[in-house]
């Protein structure tokens, strides 16, 4: 029998099936953005707690999940882990691989019947439900725990088609703009854009005046997923509406696409059609870019690279649009629980330690990861005002407390169902957009041909039962 070894090796390069919505563009991590990075997690991270499980667990419990983008969590994690399975009796092992790879990854595991016990995405998995367990059990005991789950994270994890937890989301990642002040301040913007049509005005402006150009991509990673949703809500678009009905071809849609196009021709160049994840965060740390939409991860390693570019680079929430102020999340955690997994009792028992736990991710991660459960980091908001980490000024962040106001969740306003998963994994609305922008097609027409190509999938899992009626 081949073993999980070798599947691993076998399985890194294969496409993922059709049934599973196509595959993510291979992408450097954004911790790429430059060589080393801040310094380890100085001292006064959160004391760990361990509680003794429900029930008698032995075994091994295998978890796969992505390089995270500050990588002093994944040294955190591996310890955390190994050091509950010690406890708690079961031989834990860790894997990591780019996030560009998980889905690829998680579609060989399932066709092939064997794999890893739980597995870690950032972005929502519904296209995957009928191949994972229902983790309502875990998500119930939870709550009864730590109180309300953050609505993004519930409306990422469960289907209401169906009743069911396709996932478990313990946290999120918010996505402000990330700004030079430097650059602004010229501009007439010396606390950076605070709406879509600032941020036009502005960046044209400064790529006229200085030669440095914004950086949103329309491209197939995920950067490019997340800000052009965002673009659309603030514009009153969206893909489905509350009730699961496609209502992408819709005047504010096109309305979105012109403006994108303008944006573009006005503030940027060709290089955002190719990017990967790890582009915009390059650009920003080496001073090439005068605004990026993303987490706080590209500041970090400037922290450690280029103090200078790091002092200077500021942030912002969500930018306005004429529908109101939206943003996805930069990272939503959904971690899965295959219908192969061999030792899933002891998952959800680790998963409810890491939770119990968030504290320690989010110090680990140095802010970045937010909890689902707001009471599980009691000094957050501390940290956010006065940064352990060295941020300049101390309360750089502090605009972060309040993100849980503009940010949304895949699907918004619907939940992030098995057909937005697919959509979201296509790669649709980065090109549609695209498109556009390129002229090879007039925003009625890009609108048009994503239209067809959402109703198609949304008609697929209605057939199966996965997306409601509408």
């Amino acid at each position: 029998m081949t073993s999980r070894r070798d599947l691993l090796r076998a399985t890194g390069g294969l496409a993922l099936g059709a049934a599973f919505g196509g595959t993510l563009a291979g992408c450097a991590s954004e911790e790429d953005a430059g060589p080393g990075g801040p310094a380890a997690p100085p001292s006064g991270a959160p004391a760990e707690t361990y509680a003794e499980p429900a029930a008698k667990l032995s075994g091994n419990l295998s978890i796969l999940l992505w390089s995270h983008f500050v990588p002093s969590h994944d040294t955190w994690f591996d310890r955390f882990a190994k050091e509950w399975g010690t406890k708690a009796g079961v031989n834990v092992t860790v894997d990591h691989i780019d996030q560009a790879q998980i889905t690829t990854r998680i579609a060989a595991e399932i066709a092939a019947g064997q794999g890893h016990d739980m597995i870690q995405f950032i972005a929502p998995l519904s296209q995957f439900e009928p191949s994972v367990l229902d983790l309502k059990d875990l998500t119930d005991e939870a709550v009864k725990r730590w109180g309300k789950q953050l609505e993004l994270c519930t409306k990422s994890s469960f289907n209401p088609s169906t009743g069911k937890f396709y996932a478990y989301s313990p946290g999120w990642v918010p996505d402000p703009g990330n700004y030079r002040k430097s650059l602004w301040e010229p501009a007439g913007f010396p606390n950076g854009p605070a709406s879509w049509d600032d941020l036009l005005k502005g960046g044209a402006q400064i790529k006229k005046s200085q030669g440095v150009q914004m950086g949103l991509g329309m491209s197939q990673e995920i950067d490019s997923n997340m800000v052009l949703r965002g673009l659309m809500w603030t514009h009153g678009a969206s893909i489905q509406d509350a009730n699961e009905r496609v209502v992408i071809n819709s005047p504010e849609t096109i309305q979105a696409v012109e403006f994108m196009a303008r944006l573009f021709k006005d503030t940027m160049t060709n290089e955002v059609f190719s990017w990967n994840a790890a582009s915009n965060n390059q650009g920003l740390v080496a001073g090439k870019m005068s605004y990026i939409v993303n987490s706080i991860s590209a500041w970090r390693t400037s922290q450690g690279t280029n103090p200078q570019v790091a002092d200077d680079v500021h942030f912002v929430p969500a930018l306005r649009g004429p529908a109101g102020q939206f943003a996805a999340q930069h990272v939503l955690y959904n971690w899965i629980v295959p219908k192969h997994a061999r030792n899933p009792d002891a998952a959800k028992e680790f998963l409810l330690h890491y939770t119990g736990n968030f504290a320690a991710a989010t110090y680990a991660s140095k802010l970045y990861d937010f909890c689902a459960f707001d009471g599980r980091t009691p000094g957050l908001k501390g940290w956010l005002a006065s940064d352990p980490f060295g941020g300049k000024p101390a309360d750089k962040l502090s605009l972060l407390a309040d993100a849980t106001a503009w940010s949304v969740n895949i699907g918004h306003p619907g939940p992030a169902n098995t057909a937005e998963g697919e959509i979201f994994n296509t790669f649709v609305i980065p090109n549609m957009f695209a498109r556009v922008a390129r002229g090879e097609q007039t925003a009625q027409q890009s609108v048009s041909a994503a239209e067809a190509q959402v109703n198609a999938v949304f008609t697929k899992w209605r057939q199966q039962g996965l997306v409601g009626k509408g």
